[in-house]
């Protein structure tokens, strides 16, 4: 799930807005959404657009912990836990604004919309938590290509099909991996000449799942 206002009617979902005094605000390519909310607690719902999770370092090298889409949701919660952290606007984005002091403050409501938008919640941020484990499990390899192999057995894990494709360009896959982009795409191509892969655009075919090969010791 990514949607808060799922199974939620366009209806209930204006009185759920009007109920937390939400607003909408709207970012240029390139803009940074913590500068306007960096002290404040708050949950952001993309209406349009998308955004990347960042984590700068005091050299200015970042990588990419996430990229955002419309209906997605960030919060200064989970998000933002160093000050490495910032939430940029990779294109022109629309957000609804959702202080979470107003959700507290309307926790007992019986309101059966604003119950559905708070069970919605809580499994997005469960989801959240398994997605940031998965990534500490990439980040754990030593190798790059076990990092490639083992981010793609968690996608294969989770679609069930051979196909993977890619939420981003190669570019920002290497930095969500924390890999050398030039060394990355060398190791795609050994895994390409090896088998295991073929690759198509944004699309990746794990050969290697309909060949049986064993990666078993690939992975460390």
């Amino acid at each position: 799930m990514t949607n808060p206002f799922e199974d939620i009617s366009k209806k209930n979902i204006k009185k759920l807005l009007w109920l937390l005094e939400s607003k909408e605000e709207t970012f240029t390519k390139g803009m940074s959404i913590i500068n306007y909310y960096k002290n404040t607690n708050i949950v952001g719902v993309i209406i349009s657009g998308a955004v990347q999770v960042v984590r700068t370092n005091s050299q200015g090298v970042y990588n990419i912990i996430e990229e955002l889409k419309e209906d997605e949701v960030f919060t200064t919660g989970i998000h933002i836990y160093s000050n490495e952290i910032n939430i940029i606007a990779i294109e022109d984005t629309k957000v609804v604004i959702i202080d979470y002091d107003y959700i507290i403050s309307n926790i007992n409501n019986e309101k059966q919309y604003f119950n559905k938008f708070i069970k919605n919640m809580f499994q997005i941020y469960n989801e959240k938590l398994i997605e940031k484990n998965e990534r500490l499990e990439i980040l754990s390899k030593k190798s790059i290509r076990n990092k490639l192999l083992t981010y793609f057995e968690i996608q294969y894990n989770k679609k069930g099909s051979k196909y993977i494709y890619l939420p981003f360009n190669f570019k920002d896959l290497a930095e969500y991996l924390s890999i050398d982009r030039a060394a990355m795409s060398r190791e795609i191509k050994y895994l390409k000449e090896e088998g295991f892969i073929e690759t198509k655009s944004k699309r990746i075919t794990l050969l290697y799942k309909q060949k049986s090969i064993n990666i078993n010791n690939q992975i460390i």
